[in-house]
């Protein structure tokens, strides 16, 4: 299963991102922001992460964004672009700065992280469907989304229903939940979320931000019977591993719809009034998930004529067979499909990784899965490769690491069951591998 389009189409990209970057200050110390005497200047937004790892692993992008007229913007503009990302469609806006922040070095899950966000009002924030160029944004096989930029405003929420709506000539959507509660304060950002991660193709969500944002502790599963409309739904299970949900019968997220005559052009939120009060009622409620009677979550049989499906382990193109007796992986949540299975889903274990920092690691995943797709990879191939470049960033102090060679990374990722699980990456192991693969090149 490959991803198609109109590769020879003169404005036509591998993939489009739309988000908020931001120009991001590193202490150059361990310690509070109080402490730390001096930052040094990067770069960092959900999105353009994804458009800088792709563009520098060969791939065709486009980022989509406003930024201030001043040199933040300047430089956000030149660092991006200087990855091989097309900026031509960075919006400049005369009235509001680029946003900025500062965070510390302890991991994010450690109760001495600091972030300083300076975003309120930034030029990025004030995105709409009346000021972002929707052909550009629609230019691309795959159009990547983050949930970040629904929380930013209302133009930028409405601008997401706009990307996301049904329509002819809709390219792949590709959208990571990235769900900040902070970014949301009093808003209903779970139910939000859920509706725009209903609309998409190819999902991405941490099963701990599942979690807390729609209260689901049931593993990989109870995420699937929460999002049965994605064709592909990637479950991330931190140092675990990651879990792919493919379905058989709903190709659209794995193959980009035929581009033809657009007409997207609607502003209308998703579906009518009655639908989207319809999915708020199914989907949402006091930023939980509601689990209707008679739904998948509620553990009713699936109805394929309301999208569900029963989770059948597997890959539709790269069948596992069962472990034999005895085997390590024997209890691994992974068996043969059923003939009759409407959807696969595959798990692949996470290497072991030296963490220095892991900000910036989702986004590497999901570059990574796409990366894989581009190419037209097995799924069980398209979640090592996420891993791999998740471990590019986890090894490295910023938001942004550049990941592993192609031939790198395709040597990693055709290791057996026995070779991947010995795998352990720690700081430098992507210039490393290189070396080694340089030395047997050379006599």
């Amino acid at each position: 299963m490959t991803l198609t389009g109109p590769c020879n189409a003169p404005d036509v990209v591998d993939v489009v991102a739309l988000g908020e970057s931001m120009v991001t200050f590193l202490p150059s110390r361990p310690g509070r922001l109080a402490d730390v005497p001096s930052f040094e200047r990067g770069i960092g937004g959900a999105e353009s992460n994804v458009a800088c790892a792709l563009a520098a692993a060969g791939h065709s992008v486009r980022w989509v964004s406003r930024v201030g007229v001043d040199g933040f913007g300047d430089h956000l503009v030149e660092a991006i672009g200087g990855y091989g990302v097309d900026v031509s469609a960075v919006g400049r806006d005369t009235a509001r700065p680029t946003g900025v922040y500062f965070r510390t070095a302890g991991d994010r899950a450690t109760d001495a992280h600091e972030v300083a966000y300076y975003r309120a009002g930034s030029a990025a924030s004030a995105m709409s469907v009346a000021n972002v160029d929707l052909a550009a944004v629609r230019s691309g096989r795959v159009l990547h989304l983050s949930g970040i930029t629904a929380a930013l405003s209302e133009g930028c929420l409405g601008l997401m229903r706009e990307l996301t709506a049904p329509c002819e000539g809709r390219p792949l959507v590709s959208f990571d939940v990235n769900y900040r509660a902070g970014l949301w304060g009093a808003g209903d950002g779970p139910g939000v979320l859920l509706e725009l991660a209903r609309a998409a193709d190819v999902v991405f969500v941490g099963e701990d931000e599942a979690e807390e944002a729609w209260g689901l502790t049931g593993g990989p599963e109870a995420v699937r019977a929460a999002l049965p409309e994605p064709g592909v739904l990637v479950v991330k299970q931190g140092a675990v591993g990651a879990t792919a949900f493919v379905s058989v019968a709903g190709g659209g997220g794995l193959v980009a719809p035929a581009r033809r005559s657009r007409t997207c052009h609607s502003p209308a939120p998703l579906g009518s009034a009655e639908s989207r009060q319809a999915q708020a009622a199914d989907g949402a409620q006091s930023g939980r998930l509601a689990l209707a009677a008679g739904s998948r979550a509620a553990g009713a049989a699936p109805d394929p004529k309301r999208g569900g499906t029963p989770p059948a382990p597997g890959c539709a193109t790269h069948p596992r067979p069962a472990p034999p007796p005895g085997d390590p992986q024997s209890n691994a949540p992974v068996v043969p499909p059923t003939p009759d299975a409407d959807e696969t889903a595959t798990f692949v274990p996470a290497p072991a990784v030296d963490v220095v920092a892991a900000t910036g690691a989702g986004d590497a995943f999901a570059a990574g899965f796409l990366s894989a797709a581009l190419r037209g990879l097995p799924i069980r191939d398209r979640l090592r490769h996420g891993h791999l470049w998740a471990a590019a960033t986890l090894t490295a102090p910023g938001d942004l690491a550049a990941p592993p060679s192609r031939d790198t990374a395709d040597r990693l990722v055709a290791l057996d069951d026995a070779g991947w699980e010995k795998l352990r990456l720690g700081p430098g192991w992507t210039q490393a591998a290189e070396r080694a693969d340089e030395e047997v090149r050379t006599p």
